[in-house]
């Protein structure tokens, strides 16, 4: 939780020095990204879990997780980018073609693309059971 990634040689301590070579806030102690990630790790890993759980034993409440995380993770991503945006992304190097395209766009793009996609067939299947139910509710009526 203190000092920066550059002290470290443990394996993904390497993949994080690569990745700073694009956001320099990876490479020390950067309290937002911190505090992103510390919030990721715990919330996001243990909705992930229930998320798995209710997905194999096909619970009710799957598509209502399934959301919450997916918003989870795009608010991370903001709140991870756009401060440094608003200050003129001092911290992301916009230079290089591999770093912004590759590192920063495309690696980032994944955890917009993924939730997005989640986000829309829990809004095709919610409308699908909408529609059932009010289907059948007419029957009655």
């Amino acid at each position: 939780m203190v000092g920066s990634i550059t002290d470290s040689d443990a394996l993904i301590a390497s993949l994080w020095k690569e990745y700073g070579k694009a956001d320099a806030r990876w490479l020390y102690f950067d309290p937002t990204i911190v505090s992103v990630e510390i919030l990721t790790v715990v919330l996001g890993g243990s909705l992930a879990l229930v998320l798995v759980y209710a997905i194999v034993k096909e619970k009710h409440y799957r598509h209502f997780v399934q959301i919450t995380l997916c918003v989870c993770e795009l608010y991370g991503g903001w709140m991870t980018f756009c401060p440094d945006w608003l200050m003129g992304s001092p911290n992301l190097n916009t230079n290089s073609w591999l770093y912004f395209w590759v590192y920063l766009v495309f690696f980032n793009g994944v955890w917009v693309l993924i939730p997005g996609l989640l986000l829309w067939q829990s809004w095709v299947e919610l409308k699908k059971m909408h529609h059932r139910g009010s289907n059948s509710r007419k029957k009655f009526q």
